[in-house]
This record gives structure tokens, C-alpha cells and sequence, in this order.
């Protein structure tokens, strides 16, 4: 079966090429409970590039469901080796910009070469902390995790963070395995179910504009910031 090759042969990736820090994977959530996941590391490069990516996820169809616009500016927080962010740069077109954002100098390195290859021009790649996503302030139209929140190992702090670099009308989004779904061939820990995430943002900041349904596999939330206090 299609899905129980691909869980197998993230397994075994998982196993040998999650990066391992202090803080990473080894607490829990303090408002939801939610165990935070251990991050994948270089090695699982080949997950992320896998040709079912596609047929399991759908990642052409949650592009278009992000309504990007040409001109828009856009971050990819947890970057990875750039599946969505040549996709979404794409999108935004030349006068637009897509930030790459990621806390592994292994990935980025990967993604720059993909970018010489590809020809896209409108990345800028920039190495973040778990804490901090390095990006400008007030100059994001939408940020994008994708199969990341899950992974921060300090949720509440890039949080505060990611909400400063967005415009007034910028929006938060997070694509996350359903946790509600039993069928989702994910661990637990690499899955979100929409309270979990709404509980967690809305503690930070921001509140659930909608659940866009549509993919195979995840949960497209879109977030916006909440008004001041």
C-alpha cells in the first residue's frame, strides 16, 4: 500500500537524522499539553523531495488554496530544501519575494542549490533560531509553516516573533497533519488537531480566520493577528 511504503521509509529516515537539541522534542506544550515533536534533520531531505509527495499531499492544490498574489511577500519558516518556497516564489513572481527561513545551515545550503538550478531569483534565504525567525519587521503579507509548528521547540516566543514581522492584514499559516484523522498515516506527535493549534495562537496573539479542507492529509489554518488589547 502507497501510504504504509511511504510512513515505513519516513520511520527509518526519523530515525536516523532527527536533530537533537536540548529543548527539541523533549517537553510539552504548557497551555495544550501537546508533546512537541523532535525536528527532522538533513538527512530526511529525500522525505521531503519524494515523488508521492504529491499524490499523498497535494502540495500544487494548498499552493493555490493560499490565494498568493504577484508582488506579495512571503516567508517560509522551516524552509527545508525549498519544496514550497520555489513553488510559492513562483507564484509572487519576480516583484515579489519569497524569505526562506530555516535553523539549519544544511538545509539552506541544499535549497541554494536548488535555486541555481531553478533560476528563481526572488528567494532570500536566512538562517533563524528557535526563538526567532530573523525576519523584518511589519513586511509579511503571509507566513507559512508547513508540517513545522509542530516541531518548535519554543512555540510561544517564535510566536510573539512571527507576529511582529507581519503586515496588519498579514496572515499566519499552518498546514498540519490532522490529528483528528486516525487514517493519516502520521505519529501522533507529528500531528496537530485545529484545537490544539487555535488554543495555542490565540494565546499568542492571534486568532483562527478559517480551516481551509480540500488536502488528503492536513489542515490548512489560516490565522490573523488579534486586535491590540
Amino acid at each position: 500500500m502507497i501510504l504504509i511504503e511511504s510512513w515505513a521509509r519516513l520511520a527509518a529516515l526519523l530515525l536516523a537524522v532527527l536533530v537533537v537539541s536540548p529543548a527539541c522534542g523533549q517537553g510539552v506544550h504548557p497551555k495544550s499539553g501537546r508533546r512537541i515533536a523532535p525536528v527532522m534533520g538533513v538527512g530526511g531531505a529525500d522525505w521531503l523531495e519524494r515523488e508521492e509527495r504529491e499524490r499523498e499531499e497535494s502540495p500544487s492544490k494548498a499552493i493555490e488554496l493560499l490565494d498568493l498574489k504577484p508582488g506579495m511577500v512571503v516567508a517560509d519558516i522551516g524552509a527545508g530544501v525549498g519544496y514550497y518556497t520555489i513553488r510559492m516564489a513562483k507564484k509572487v513572481g519576480p516583484g515579489g519575494k519569497v524569505y526562506a527561513s530555516d535553523i539549519q545551515p544544511e538545509m539552506l545550503a541544499l535549497l541554494r542549490k536548488r535555486l541555481e538550478s531553478s533560476g528563481v531569483n526572488n528567494v532570500e534565504m536566512v538562517l533563524a533560531t528557535e526563538t526567532d525567525p530573523k525576519l523584518p519587521l511589519a513586511s509579511i503579507d503571509l507566513a507559512i509553516m508547513v508540517d513545522v509548528y509542530h516541531e518548535l521547540a519554543q512555540p510561544q516566543r517564535m510566536l510573539r516573533k512571527l507576529r511582529q514581522t507581519l503586515k496588519d492584514d498579514g496572515r499566519l499559516v499552518l498546514l498540519e497533519f490532522r490529528k483528528e484523522d486516525p487514517y493519516v498515516p502520521i505519529r501522533p506527535e507529528h500531528k496537530m488537531s485545529v484545537a490544539e493549534a487555535k488554543l495555542e495562537l490565540e494565546d499568542e496573539g492571534f486568532q483562527l480566520e478559517k480551516v481551509i479542507p480540500g488536502l488528503p492529509w492536513q489542515h490548512i489554518l489560516v490565522f490573523r493577528k488579534s486586535p491590540k488589547p
